[in-house]
Protein backbone atom coordinates (compact mmCIF):
# COMPACT_ATOMS: atom_id res chain seq x y z
CA UNK A 1 0.00 0.00 0.00
CA UNK A 2 1.46 3.35 -1.03
CA UNK A 3 0.91 6.29 1.32
CA UNK A 4 -0.33 9.53 -0.26
CA UNK A 5 2.33 12.09 -1.10
CA UNK A 6 1.78 15.42 0.67
CA UNK A 7 5.07 16.98 -0.38
CA UNK A 8 3.63 19.46 -2.83
CA UNK A 9 2.07 22.91 -2.83
CA UNK A 10 -1.65 23.13 -3.71
CA UNK A 11 -1.15 26.62 -5.20
CA UNK A 12 1.76 28.79 -6.35
CA UNK A 13 4.04 29.73 -3.48
CA UNK A 14 3.50 33.46 -4.01
CA UNK A 15 -0.26 33.03 -3.55
CA UNK A 16 0.07 30.94 -0.38
CA UNK A 17 2.54 33.46 1.04
CA UNK A 18 0.38 36.47 0.17
CA UNK A 19 -2.74 34.92 1.69
CA UNK A 20 -0.82 33.94 4.81
CA UNK A 21 0.50 37.47 5.29
CA UNK A 22 -2.89 39.12 4.69
CA UNK A 23 -4.87 36.78 6.92
CA UNK A 24 -2.25 36.85 9.69
CA UNK A 25 -2.25 40.65 9.69
CA UNK A 26 -6.04 40.73 9.98
CA UNK A 27 -5.85 38.23 12.83
CA UNK A 28 -3.30 40.41 14.61
CA UNK A 29 -5.52 43.46 14.21
CA UNK A 30 -8.44 41.74 15.94
CA UNK A 31 -6.25 40.07 18.56
CA UNK A 32 -4.49 43.35 19.37
CA UNK A 33 -7.82 45.09 19.82
CA UNK A 34 -8.85 42.54 22.44
CA UNK A 35 -5.54 42.04 24.24
CA UNK A 36 -4.42 45.67 24.19
CA UNK A 37 -7.93 46.87 24.93
CA UNK A 38 -8.07 44.64 28.01
CA UNK A 39 -4.78 46.09 29.23
CA UNK A 40 -6.05 49.65 28.72
CA UNK A 41 -9.33 48.95 30.52
CA UNK A 42 -7.72 47.11 33.44
CA UNK A 43 -4.66 49.31 34.01
CA UNK A 44 -5.61 52.74 32.66
CA UNK A 45 -5.94 55.42 35.33
CA UNK A 46 -9.60 56.38 35.25
CA UNK A 47 -12.01 57.59 37.91
CA UNK A 48 -15.16 55.49 38.26
CA UNK A 49 -13.63 53.01 35.87
CA UNK A 50 -16.56 50.60 35.54
CA UNK A 51 -19.12 53.40 35.09
CA UNK A 52 -17.03 55.26 32.53
CA UNK A 53 -18.74 55.33 29.08
CA UNK A 54 -15.50 54.50 27.22
CA UNK A 55 -14.83 51.46 29.41
CA UNK A 56 -18.40 50.26 29.01
CA UNK A 57 -18.13 50.55 25.22
CA UNK A 58 -14.89 48.59 25.19
CA UNK A 59 -16.37 45.83 27.36
CA UNK A 60 -19.36 45.52 25.02
CA UNK A 61 -16.98 45.35 22.05
CA UNK A 62 -14.74 42.57 23.43
CA UNK A 63 -16.94 39.53 22.59
CA UNK A 64 -17.34 40.60 18.95
CA UNK A 65 -13.63 41.39 18.65
CA UNK A 66 -12.81 38.00 20.20
CA UNK A 67 -15.07 36.31 17.63
CA UNK A 68 -13.15 38.11 14.90
CA UNK A 69 -9.85 37.07 16.47
CA UNK A 70 -10.79 33.39 16.43
CA UNK A 71 -12.37 33.51 12.96
CA UNK A 72 -9.43 35.32 11.40
CA UNK A 73 -6.90 33.14 13.22
CA UNK A 74 -7.81 29.90 11.45
CA UNK A 75 -6.75 30.89 7.92
CA UNK A 76 -3.13 31.94 8.60
CA UNK A 77 -2.57 28.76 10.59
CA UNK A 78 -3.83 26.68 7.66
CA UNK A 79 -1.66 28.54 5.15
CA UNK A 80 1.36 28.09 7.39
CA UNK A 81 0.72 24.36 7.51
CA UNK A 82 0.32 24.15 3.73
CA UNK A 83 3.92 25.20 3.33
CA UNK A 84 5.56 24.17 6.63
CA UNK A 85 3.41 21.26 7.76
CA UNK A 86 6.34 19.08 8.85
CA UNK A 87 7.96 21.79 10.92
CA UNK A 88 4.72 23.09 12.44
CA UNK A 89 3.35 19.66 13.35
CA UNK A 90 6.68 18.45 14.74
CA UNK A 91 7.06 21.46 17.01
CA UNK A 92 3.42 21.20 18.11
CA UNK A 93 3.87 17.52 19.00
CA UNK A 94 6.86 18.35 21.20
CA UNK A 95 4.62 20.76 23.15
CA UNK A 96 1.49 18.69 22.59
CA UNK A 97 -0.33 19.21 25.89
CA UNK A 98 0.43 22.93 25.97
CA UNK A 99 -0.80 23.15 22.36
CA UNK A 100 -4.04 21.30 23.08
CA UNK A 101 -4.77 23.53 26.06
CA UNK A 102 -4.83 26.53 23.71
CA UNK A 103 -8.42 25.65 22.78
CA UNK A 104 -9.35 25.48 26.47
CA UNK A 105 -7.70 28.85 27.16
CA UNK A 106 -9.55 30.47 24.23
CA UNK A 107 -12.91 29.10 25.42
CA UNK A 108 -12.26 30.32 28.97
CA UNK A 109 -11.26 33.77 27.72
CA UNK A 110 -14.33 33.92 25.48
CA UNK A 111 -16.63 32.89 28.35
CA UNK A 112 -15.35 35.55 30.74
CA UNK A 113 -15.46 38.27 28.09
CA UNK A 114 -19.13 37.44 27.57
CA UNK A 115 -19.64 37.34 31.33
CA UNK A 116 -18.18 40.82 31.72
CA UNK A 117 -20.09 42.19 28.74
CA UNK A 118 -23.56 40.67 29.21
CA UNK A 119 -23.59 39.43 32.79
CA UNK A 120 -24.77 41.30 35.86
CA UNK A 121 -21.43 41.19 37.65
CA UNK A 122 -20.35 44.17 39.73
CA UNK A 123 -17.44 46.36 38.70
CA UNK A 124 -14.89 44.49 40.80
CA UNK A 125 -16.05 41.14 39.52
CA UNK A 126 -15.90 42.42 35.94
CA UNK A 127 -12.27 43.26 36.60
CA UNK A 128 -11.63 39.66 37.61
CA UNK A 129 -13.46 38.38 34.55
CA UNK A 130 -11.43 40.57 32.22
CA UNK A 131 -8.20 39.67 34.04
CA UNK A 132 -8.86 35.96 33.54
CA UNK A 133 -9.57 36.57 29.85
CA UNK A 134 -6.32 38.53 29.54
CA UNK A 135 -4.36 35.73 31.24
CA UNK A 136 -5.86 33.19 28.83
CA UNK A 137 -4.85 35.25 25.81
CA UNK A 138 -1.35 35.77 27.22
CA UNK A 139 -1.02 32.00 27.57
CA UNK A 140 -2.09 31.41 23.96
CA UNK A 141 0.32 34.02 22.63
CA UNK A 142 3.24 32.62 24.63
CA UNK A 143 2.64 29.03 23.49
CA UNK A 144 2.36 30.18 19.88
CA UNK A 145 5.67 32.02 20.18
CA UNK A 146 7.33 28.97 21.75
CA UNK A 147 5.99 26.46 19.21
CA UNK A 148 6.47 28.51 16.06
CA UNK A 149 9.99 29.55 17.02
CA UNK A 150 10.77 25.90 17.72
CA UNK A 151 9.42 25.00 14.27
CA UNK A 152 12.22 27.09 12.79
CA UNK A 153 14.84 24.92 14.52
CA UNK A 154 14.49 21.33 13.21
CA UNK A 155 17.69 20.21 14.91
CA UNK A 156 16.39 21.50 18.25
CA UNK A 157 12.96 19.87 18.15
CA UNK A 158 14.61 16.61 17.13
CA UNK A 159 16.85 16.87 20.19
CA UNK A 160 14.03 17.82 22.56
CA UNK A 161 11.71 15.07 21.33
CA UNK A 162 14.48 12.50 21.64
CA UNK A 163 14.77 13.28 25.35
CA UNK A 164 11.18 14.28 26.27
CA UNK A 165 8.26 12.54 24.56
CA UNK A 166 5.54 13.42 27.03
CA UNK A 167 4.30 16.45 25.10
CA UNK A 168 5.15 18.62 28.10
CA UNK A 169 8.23 20.31 26.66
CA UNK A 170 8.46 23.95 25.60
CA UNK A 171 11.13 25.45 23.42
CA UNK A 172 14.16 25.34 25.74
CA UNK A 173 15.93 28.18 23.90
CA UNK A 174 13.86 30.86 25.63
CA UNK A 175 16.22 33.61 24.51
CA UNK A 176 15.30 32.93 20.87
CA UNK A 177 11.65 33.88 21.32
CA UNK A 178 11.04 35.70 24.61
CA UNK A 179 11.76 39.11 23.08
CA UNK A 180 9.72 38.15 20.01
CA UNK A 181 6.82 37.43 22.38
CA UNK A 182 7.34 40.66 24.33
CA UNK A 183 7.46 42.59 21.05
CA UNK A 184 4.13 41.06 20.05
CA UNK A 185 2.58 41.75 23.47
CA UNK A 186 3.68 45.39 23.57
CA UNK A 187 2.60 45.80 19.95
CA UNK A 188 -0.85 44.56 20.97
CA UNK A 189 -0.91 47.10 23.81
CA UNK A 190 -0.02 49.79 21.28
CA UNK A 191 -2.93 48.92 18.99
CA UNK A 192 -5.27 48.43 21.95
CA UNK A 193 -4.36 51.88 23.21
CA UNK A 194 -5.06 53.23 19.73
CA UNK A 195 -8.54 51.70 19.76
CA UNK A 196 -9.30 52.82 23.31
CA UNK A 197 -8.29 56.40 22.52
CA UNK A 198 -10.31 56.41 19.31
CA UNK A 199 -13.44 55.09 21.03
CA UNK A 200 -13.03 57.59 23.88
CA UNK A 201 -12.05 60.58 21.73
CA UNK A 202 -14.94 62.61 23.19
CA UNK A 203 -13.79 61.96 26.76
CA UNK A 204 -10.55 63.76 27.56
CA UNK A 205 -9.54 61.59 30.52
CA UNK A 206 -10.00 58.31 28.64
CA UNK A 207 -8.43 59.71 25.48
CA UNK A 208 -5.31 60.55 27.49
CA UNK A 209 -5.21 56.95 28.69
CA UNK A 210 -5.42 55.71 25.10
CA UNK A 211 -2.66 58.09 24.00
CA UNK A 212 -0.41 56.95 26.83
CA UNK A 213 -0.79 53.26 25.98
CA UNK A 214 -0.35 54.00 22.28
CA UNK A 215 2.83 56.02 22.84
CA UNK A 216 4.55 53.94 25.51
CA UNK A 217 3.39 50.66 24.01
CA UNK A 218 5.01 51.67 20.74
CA UNK A 219 8.22 52.65 22.53
CA UNK A 220 8.33 49.30 24.36
CA UNK A 221 7.55 47.39 21.14
CA UNK A 222 10.39 49.19 19.37
CA UNK A 223 12.79 48.34 22.20
CA UNK A 224 11.85 44.65 22.35
CA UNK A 225 11.84 44.46 18.55
CA UNK A 226 15.39 45.81 18.44
CA UNK A 227 16.55 43.35 21.11
CA UNK A 228 14.88 40.52 19.20
CA UNK A 229 16.80 41.47 16.06
CA UNK A 230 20.03 41.33 18.04
CA UNK A 231 19.18 37.84 19.31
CA UNK A 232 19.03 36.61 15.71
CA UNK A 233 22.83 36.43 15.81
CA UNK A 234 24.31 35.36 12.48
CA UNK A 235 20.84 35.34 10.94
CA UNK A 236 20.71 39.12 11.38
CA UNK A 237 23.36 39.59 8.68
CA UNK A 238 21.35 37.45 6.28
CA UNK A 239 18.21 39.40 7.21
CA UNK A 240 19.91 42.69 6.39
CA UNK A 241 20.78 41.41 2.90
CA UNK A 242 17.10 40.86 2.06
CA UNK A 243 14.35 43.37 1.15
CA UNK A 244 12.99 42.78 4.66
CA UNK A 245 15.33 45.37 6.17
CA UNK A 246 13.79 48.08 3.96
CA UNK A 247 10.28 46.81 4.61
CA UNK A 248 10.99 46.89 8.35
CA UNK A 249 12.39 50.42 8.07
CA UNK A 250 9.21 51.52 6.30
CA UNK A 251 7.14 50.02 9.10
CA UNK A 252 9.12 51.88 11.76
CA UNK A 253 8.72 55.18 9.90
CA UNK A 254 4.97 54.64 9.48
CA UNK A 255 4.55 53.70 13.14
CA UNK A 256 6.34 56.85 14.28
CA UNK A 257 4.40 58.97 11.79
CA UNK A 258 1.07 57.60 13.02
CA UNK A 259 1.73 59.21 16.40
CA UNK A 260 1.64 62.67 14.82
CA UNK A 261 -1.77 62.14 13.22
CA UNK A 262 -3.19 60.28 16.23
CA UNK A 263 -2.28 63.04 18.66
CA UNK A 264 -4.03 65.51 16.35
CA UNK A 265 -7.09 63.21 16.30
CA UNK A 266 -6.72 62.60 12.58
CA UNK A 267 -7.63 58.95 12.94
CA UNK A 268 -8.05 57.98 9.26
CA UNK A 269 -4.40 58.49 8.20
CA UNK A 270 -3.19 57.18 11.57
CA UNK A 271 -5.23 53.99 11.09
CA UNK A 272 -3.85 53.40 7.60
CA UNK A 273 -0.28 53.94 8.77
CA UNK A 274 -0.64 51.59 11.74
CA UNK A 275 -2.24 48.89 9.58
CA UNK A 276 0.45 49.08 6.89
CA UNK A 277 3.16 49.01 9.58
CA UNK A 278 1.62 45.81 10.92
CA UNK A 279 1.83 44.28 7.45
CA UNK A 280 5.52 45.19 7.27
CA UNK A 281 6.15 43.48 10.63
CA UNK A 282 4.44 40.30 9.44
CA UNK A 283 6.46 40.31 6.22
CA UNK A 284 9.70 40.88 8.14
CA UNK A 285 8.90 37.98 10.43
CA UNK A 286 8.25 35.80 7.37
CA UNK A 287 11.73 36.57 6.08
CA UNK A 288 13.22 35.50 9.41
CA UNK A 289 11.46 32.14 9.07
CA UNK A 290 12.81 31.69 5.55
CA UNK A 291 16.35 32.49 6.66
CA UNK A 292 16.27 30.12 9.63
CA UNK A 293 14.90 27.22 7.59
CA UNK A 294 16.94 27.67 4.44
CA UNK A 295 19.57 25.12 5.50
CA UNK A 296 16.91 22.51 6.27
CA UNK A 297 14.05 23.16 3.90
CA UNK A 298 13.58 24.95 0.59
CA UNK A 299 10.01 25.61 -0.49
CA UNK A 300 10.98 26.34 -4.08
CA UNK A 301 11.94 22.69 -4.54
CA UNK A 302 8.41 21.44 -3.88
CA UNK A 303 6.25 20.72 -6.93
CA UNK A 304 3.07 22.76 -7.42
CA UNK A 305 -0.14 20.80 -7.99
CA UNK A 306 -2.91 23.41 -7.99
CA UNK A 307 -6.19 22.61 -6.24
CA UNK A 308 -8.13 25.68 -7.32
CA UNK A 309 -11.51 24.38 -6.22
CA UNK A 310 -10.46 24.37 -2.57
CA UNK A 311 -8.98 27.84 -2.83
CA UNK A 312 -12.14 29.20 -4.44
CA UNK A 313 -14.23 27.73 -1.62
CA UNK A 314 -11.87 29.28 0.92
CA UNK A 315 -12.03 32.70 -0.71
CA UNK A 316 -15.82 32.63 -0.80
CA UNK A 317 -16.15 31.78 2.88
CA UNK A 318 -13.31 34.11 3.85
CA UNK A 319 -15.08 37.04 2.17
CA UNK A 320 -18.31 36.04 3.94
CA UNK A 321 -16.48 35.92 7.28
CA UNK A 322 -14.95 39.36 6.72
CA UNK A 323 -18.37 40.73 5.76
CA UNK A 324 -19.94 39.29 8.91
CA UNK A 325 -17.22 40.73 11.12
CA UNK A 326 -17.66 44.10 9.42
CA UNK A 327 -21.43 43.88 9.92
CA UNK A 328 -20.97 43.05 13.63
CA UNK A 329 -18.71 46.06 14.07
CA UNK A 330 -21.15 48.27 12.14
CA UNK A 331 -24.03 47.20 14.38
CA UNK A 332 -21.95 47.81 17.49
CA UNK A 333 -20.94 51.33 16.58
CA UNK A 334 -24.44 52.15 15.32
CA UNK A 335 -25.87 51.12 18.69
CA UNK A 336 -23.30 53.17 20.59
CA UNK A 337 -24.10 56.25 18.49
CA UNK A 338 -27.81 55.81 19.21
CA UNK A 339 -27.07 55.40 22.90
CA UNK A 340 -25.06 58.63 22.93
CA UNK A 341 -27.84 60.47 21.08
Amino acid sequence: MNLPDYNFLPAPLWLITALHIVTLTLHFVAMNFVFGGLVAVLFGKLNNRWEHPAVQRMIRLFPSAMAATVTLGVAPLLFLQLAYHRQAYSAAIVSGWFWLFIAVAVIISYYFLYGASFGKASGGRKGWYLGIALAGMAYVSFIYSSVFSLAERPELYHEVYASIQSGLALNPDVGSYIFRWLHMITGAITVGGFLFGWISRDHDDAYRVGKAFFLWGMAAAALFGFVYLVTLGDDLLAFMRTPAIWILTLGIILSAGSLHFYFKKRFAPATVMVFVSMITMVISRHYVRLIRLQEHFELSTLPVRPQWGIFIIFLIFFVIAIALVWYMMKLFFAETKEAKA
